[in-house]
C-alpha cells in the first residue's frame, strides 16, 4: 500500500465488492477450464472484473492489486480484441488463479489492518511474459497494447480547462444506482477515476462528491450526470458503463459540440434541454421502481429492478440480540411470579398477543440471517480442482442442494470442516485411475456435496465413489491406539467408523500435504459441535463414504424444556427429546457393573442421574418420585432423571463464561440463558452427554 486511508465505509465497501468479483472470477475460470478454453462471454467477464479491481484498488491506493489487475486486464483485453488461435488455456488459468490468490491474501491482511507490501513483481514479471508470448506466437496479429498512463488517485476531481477539443464524439451520461446500495458518491467516484483512462475533457454534476455526503441524495433523485468528450463510438462508452457495479440505469446521448461548450463554460448542476444529434429535442421520462429507460440514439430497452439492499452484518447481530433480549423481556413479563394466582383475562389476552408479534418478528429477523449454502459449495471447485491435479487423479465435484440454508453464523463454523471432508475425499477416498479401471469403475471420481433441511436441523453431505473404508483395519488401528475396549462383534459398523473421529486417529501410513499427521478428523468433530452439531460417518468398502455433518438451522435462539433438580434449572432442546414418563419400579434394570438402565416397551436405555453427575443436593432420589427425559441424538438415546418439568419456552442461548470453558470444562454443558424470573438456566449438550 502507497498510501495510507482511513475511510471506513469505502475501505467496507471496497472489500465487499473485491471479495464478490475475486470469487465470481475464480468460477468463470474453474468452468473455463471444464469447457477446455475461454469463450467470448468468458474472456469479457474477466475483463470486466479486472478492469472494477484495478479502478478500485487504485483508487484506494492499493497499487500493488492494482498492477496485478491492469497485467490480467491486458492479457484479457488482447484476447477479446483480437481473438488470437494459440493459447496455452491451462497455463493461462493457472496464472489467474495465482492472481486471484494473491488479491484473496492482500484482501485478508487489508481486513486484519496488516501491511499490505507484499512485492508481487514476480508474478507481474510472469503475466507480461505471458502476454509477449502471446502476441509472438501470434504474429498476424497487429495489435499493440498500449500501457495506459498511472495516474495518483484523488480525492477531488476537477476538470481541465485546457483539455484537447479535438474528440470526435461528445456525449452526456446519466447514471443511477440500485436502490439501497449506499455510498452513490463514492460509487460516482470510482466511474469519474475510470473515465480518465478514455478523455481529459470531462464535467460532472454534482461536483463535490467526495467533499459532500449529501450529494448521494442527489444522486438518488437525478442520478449522476456527466458530460465529456472522447474518440470513443457510442457502442464503446454504452459498453464502458455498462461494466459500473449496482448499475440500476444508463441514460447515454451524443451532444451537439456547441451545447457541450455551453455546460463547461456554466458548470451549474440544473441544465437545459439539450439537443441530441440528428433528432428534435427529448426530455428523460420519470422512471417508476418497475421500468427503467435505457435511451441508445434510436432505441428504448426496458429493463426491471431488484429490490435488494446491502446491510451490514453487525446491525443484523445487533438487531439478533435486540430480539434475544425482547425474548427475555418477555418471558419475565408473563412469567412474573407477582402474577401467580391471579385471574387477569385481559392480561393473557394481551400476552398471547405479544407473544405472537414477538414469533413473528424472531422469524422474520432469522430469515434475513439465514444465508445459503451456494457460495460455500462452489469454493469448492477449488480446493477439487487444484487436489485433482497435485494428485494426479480425475475428479468431478457434484453439488446437489446448494440453496439450502442456514444462519450466517453457522456457515462461518463449518467451511473449515467442509474444506478438510472434500480433501479427505479426494486423498483417501478417491482412487488413482489405474486402480478405479482395474475395479471396474469409471477413470473418473466423483465427490458430492449435498444440503437439505431435516426439521430444525440441516444435513450437509459429503459423498465420494472411491474406495471405502476398511472396517477391521479401523478397529485394529484403534485398538493399538487404546482408543477401543469392545470387541469387534460387539460394535456397529457405524460406531467402528466413527472411530476416524477419535482424536490422533489416523490410518494412513505417509505423511502429505494433505493427510496423514493424525490430526483433522477430530477438529473437524469438534468445530461441529461446538456449533451444536454432530457427524455420521457410513461406509461400503470399494463403494465409497458418506459423512453427514447435521447442523441447526441457528444458535440464537431454541425451543427448550426447563427441568428442576434440587435448586437448579437446566435447559433440554426440545428437538431432542423423544418423550418424558414417570417409570415403574420393576423395569429399573442394573448390570453387574453397576450401571443402572430402564426398560421401556421392550428396549434397554441407560440412565443418567443429572444429580449425580453434577453433585447437587436434592431429596428427589427416587426414581418413583421424579420423571425420566428420554433425549436422542445420532440414533442413541439416554434417560435422564430429573425432579420435575417446569414447562416448554423460547431461550435466548447465551455463551458460557471463558472461565468454565477454559478451566473448569464442565462437561455436558452447551451454554446458559435467562429465564423469566431472573434466573440463569444452564442449557445440556444432549450428544455429549450420550457419549460419556
Amino acid at each position: 500500500m502507497s498510501g495510507t486511508y482511513s475511510n471506513e465505509p469505502m475501505l467496507d465497501m471496497f472489500i465487499f465488492e473485491t471479495s464478490q468479483l475475486i470469487e465470481q472470477l475464480e468460477q468463470i475460470i474453474l468452468a473455463s477450464e471444464k469447457e477446455t478454453g475461454f469463450n467470448s462471454h468468458a474472456i469479457n467477464d474477466i475483463f470486466r472484473i479486472m478492469h472494477t479491481i484495478k479502478g478500485s484498488s487504485a483508487m484506494m491506493m492499493f497499487n500493488d492489486i492494482s498492477t496485478v489487475s491492469h497485467a490480467i486486464e491486458d492479457i484479457f483485453y488482447f484476447l477479446r480484441e483480437e481473438n488470437p488461435e494459440n493459447i496455452d488455456c491451462s497455463k493461462l488459468s493457472d496464472l489467474v488463479l495465482e492472481a486471484v490468490d494473491y488479491i484473496k491474501d492482500e484482501v485478508d491482511k487489508i481486513k486484519a489492518g496488516e501491511d499490505t507490501s507484499n512485492n508481487p513483481s514476480e508474478l507481474i514479471e510472469t503475466l507480461k511474459e505471458f502476454l509477449a508470448n502471446l502476441k509472438s506466437e501470434n504474429k498476424s496479429i497487429s495489435l499493440e497494447i498500449k500501457e495506459q498512463p498511472k495516474e495518483k488517485p484523488q480525492y477531488y476531481i476537477s476538470p481541465d480547462k485546457t483539455a484537447s477539443n479535438n474528440y470526435k464524439h461528445t456525449y452526456k451520461a446519466v447514471i443511477y444506482f440500485d436502490e439501497g446500495c449506499e455510498m452513490e458518491n463514492i460509487r460516482a467516484y470510482t466511474i469519474i477515476h475510470n473515465i480518465k483512462d478514455i478523455t481529459s475533457d470531462y464535467h460532472f454534476f454534482p461536483m463535490d462528491i467526495i467533499d459532500n455526503d449529501e450529494s448521494c441524495e442527489v444522486i438518488r433523485k437525478e442520478g449522476f450526470q456527466i458530460y465529456f468528450k472522447t474518440d470513443k463510438s457510442y457502442e464503446e462508452m454504452h459498453e464502458f458503463f455498462m461494466q459500473t457495479i449496482f448499475l440500476r440505469d444508463l441514460e447515454l446521448t451524443e451532444l451537439e459540440d456547441d451545447e457541450y461548450k455551453k455546460i463547461a463554460e456554466t458548470k451549474e448542476t440544473e441544465v437545459e434541454e439539450i439537443k441530441v444529434l440528428s433528432s428534435e429535442p427529448i426530455k428523460v421520462p420519470k422512471l417508476d421502481d418497475e421500468e427503467k429507460i435505457v435511451i441508445d440514439k434510436s432505441r428504448q430497452t426496458a429493463i426491471s429492478s431488484q429490490s435488494f439492499i446491502s446491510v451490514s452484518v453487525t446491525k443484523l447481530d445487533q438487531l439478533m440480540d435486540l430480539v434475544g433480549e425482547m425474548v427475555v423481556a418477555e418471558a419475565m413479563v408473563i412469567q412474573n411470579p407477582d402474577l401467580q394466582g391471579l385471574e387477569l383475562d385481559n392480561f393473557q389476552k394481551a400476552a398471547r398477543q405479544l407473544n405472537k408479534i414477538t414469533n413473528e418478528i424472531q422469524d422474520v429477523v432469522m430469515s434475513i440471517r439465514m444465508v445459503a449454502l451456494s457460495a460455500t459449495f462452489l469454493k469448492m471447485h477449488r480446493i477439487v480442482r487444484d487436489m485433482s491435479r497435485k494428485l494426479n487423479k480425475e475428479v468431478e465435484l457434484e453439488i446437489i442442494g446448494e440453496d439450502t440454508e442456514v444462519d450466517k453464523n453457522i456457515i462461518e463454523h463449518i467451511s473449515d470442516p467442509l474444506m478438510h471432508l472434500v480433501r479427505n475425499a479426494i486423498d483417501h477416498g478417491i482412487e488413482p485411475r489405474k486402480e478405479r479401471l482395474a475395479k471396474a469403475k469409471e477413470a473418473k471420481g466423483t465427490v458430492t456435496l449435498e444440503a437439505k433441511n431435516a426439521g430444525n436441523d440441516v444435513l450437509v453431505m459429503v459423498k465420494d465413489d472411491g474406495r471405502g473404508l476398511d472396517k477391521s483395519k479401523i478397529y485394529k488401528k484403534a485398538k493399538e491406539k487404546g482408543l477401543v475396549f469392545k470387541n469387534e462383534d460387539e460394535m456397529t459398523d457405524r460406531e467402528i467408523f466413527n472411530l476416524i473421529l477419535v482424536p490422533g486417529f489416523s490410518t494412513k501410513a505417509n505423511v502429505s500435504e494433505f493427510s496423514g499427521r493424525g490430526v483433522g478428523m477430530d477438529v473437524v468433530a469438534r468445530n461441529i459441535e461446538s456449533v451444536g452439531g454432530s457427524i455420521i460417518v457410513d461406509s461400503q468398502l470399494d463403494k465409497g463414504t458418506i459423512i453427514t455433518m447435521k447442523i441447526p438451522l441457528t444458535l440464537a435462539i431454541i425451543d427448550g424444556m426447563i427441568i428442576k433438580v434440587g435448586k437448579s434449572s437446566y435447559t433440554i432442546p426440545t428437538i431432542s427429546i423423544k418423550e418424558s414418563f414417570r417409570p415403574k419400579q420393576e423395569d429399573i434394570i442394573t448390570d453387574p457393573d453397576g450401571r443402572e438402565m430402564i426398560m421401556v416397551r421392550g428396549q434397554c436405555y441407560p440412565i443418567l442421574r443429572l444429580h449425580n453427575f453434577y453433585k447437587i443436593h436434592t431429596d428427589v432420589t427416587s426414581f418413583t418420585d421424579g420423571i425420566f427425559i428420554m433425549v436422542e441424538e445420532d440414533e442413541k438415546s439416554l434417560c435422564i432423571f430429573v425432579d420435575e418439568l417446569l414447562g416448554q419456552q423460547q431461550v435466548v442461548v447465551k455463551a458460557l463464561p471463558n472461565y468454565i470453558q477454559k478451566y473448569r470444562k464442565i462437561k455436558g454443558l452447551a451454554g446458559c440463558t435467562l429465564l423469566g424470573d431472573g434466573s440463569i438456566s444452564l442449557i445440556l449438550d444432549v450428544g455429549e452427554l450420550i457419549k460419556l
